[in-house]
């Protein structure tokens, strides 16, 4: 076996599942890599004009422009990412969004009205279980309208990931890591990268994920360290400082203790603490987890993807952006989108060693837009 340590640069050598590749893609055994930046071109003032006309048509029509607004912002940040000179194609139908978001929008008022009186809370434990048997369905057909609604070169994604496939990645793991403590967390997201992954095709060429469990170890325990010390830090000195604003906590009466100006600040401080710690461990997760799957997918065996961005830079982007949205009551919201596509975007290239024309279009039918319709109503973290 050819030791990747000895090759000059320049060279791409291509591993064990290169065989899933079409006949006509195979590559030879070394190549000369082709890197093509991925770049996004769109602006914030631009984003902000369409933005804002979704919003008030949504409030006008009572939410039923809603399905029109995501695609149309969808088509914004996907028309404006490049890859080779080739901008990518969002083609989702609004109109079959709109019936998948008026039957979920009915399955959850029907549960929330129904909890609300005894006669009834049955029907409410139906729907709940019925939704939790059904959450690994609703994952893989979000996945698959996702994948059949992006076009790149004329050639759509598809998803092929089975249902099997997702109750093991979606239920499964999720119910050993609730019953682990979280122990098996890292492993929960592992299971389900590599789920999302191994599913993709574009065209005709299926993709790989060469990523290993460990590293989502790694990534979990430093997002538990993170908080750990962040707690420390932050909860000691508040702590110290909420004992010096109440005095001698001996001489305060515990009844009145909620009425104690200084008690309610120091209970507020600890509180956005608390939660600011909880956006930056969530958000170091999610980019170093985005990072990591980038550099270790293959599509056909002829392209890869590297990711050069850093999960700590997206935390402050992320943080930033929090503060920002709430400090403009979310009006600046178009330009915290904006900044931290651009910056993911800029930071992933995709390397090949056959021009990217040379992929045929695989066969394939549409796909129902209920789940993806669930996947946003009902707030179901799925990434893509």
């Amino acid at each position: 076996m050819t030791d990747p340590a000895t090759l000059p640069p320049g060279t791409f050598l291509m591993g064990q599942h290169a065989q899933s590749a079409p006949p006509e893609h195979q590559p030879p055994a070394l190549a000369t890599v082709t890197e093509y930046p991925v770049s996004f071109t769109g602006e914030a003032g631009e984003y902000f004009r369409l933005w804002i006309v979704n919003i008030a048509l949504t409030f006008v029509t009572l939410g039923l422009y809603l399905p029109w607004a995501r695609v149309r912002n969808r088509q914004y940040f996907y028309g404006h990412s490049w890859v080779d000179g080739q901008n990518f194609e969002y083609r989702a139908n609004p109109a079959a969004l709109l019936r998948g978001y008026l039957l979920v929008a009915a399955l959850f008022v029907a549960y929330a009205v129904s909890g609300q009186f005894d006669r009834t809370k049955w029907i409410a434990a139906v729907l709940a279980v019925v939704y939790a048997a059904a959450y690994p369905l609703l994952v893989r057909q979000s996945m698959r309208f996702q994948a059949v609604n992006t076009v790149h070169r004329g050639l759509r994604f598809r998803f092929h990931g089975t249902t099997g496939g997702a109750y093991v990645a979606y239920l499964l793991t999720n119910l050993v890591a609730s019953i682990s403590f979280g122990l098996a967390l890292p492993w929960a997201w592992y299971m389900q990268r590599r789920y999302q992954g191994e599913g993709l095709a574009y065209g005709s060429a299926r993709a790989t994920f060469r990523g290993d469990v460990g590293p989502f170890y790694l990534i979990g325990l430093t997002a538990l360290g993170l908080t750990v010390a962040g707690g420390v830090v932050i909860g000691v000195p508040l702590f110290a400082l909420a004992a010096a604003l109440i005095g001698n906590l001996d001489d305060v009466d515990p009844t009145n203790l909620l009425s104690s100006i200084p008690f309610v600040a120091a209970a507020v401080a600890g509180y956005l603490a608390v939660l600011i710690l909880y956006v930056v461990a969530w958000q170091y997760v999610r980019g170093a987890t985005m990072a990591y799957v980038l550099n270790n997918m293959e599509l056909g065996g002829v392209v890869r993807t590297r990711a050069t961005f850093s999960p700590w830079r997206l935390v402050w982007i992320s943080v930033t952006n929090s503060a920002a949205r709430v400090l403009t009551l979310g009006l600046a919201s178009p330009w915290t989108a904006v900044r931290q596509t651009r910056y993911v975007l800029g930071g992933i290239t995709v390397r090949a060693i056959a021009p990217l024309d040379n992929f045929a279009a695989g066969v394939g039918g549409e796909a129902s837009a209920f789940g993806e319709a669930a996947t946003e109503l009902l707030d179901i973290q799925v990434g893509f």
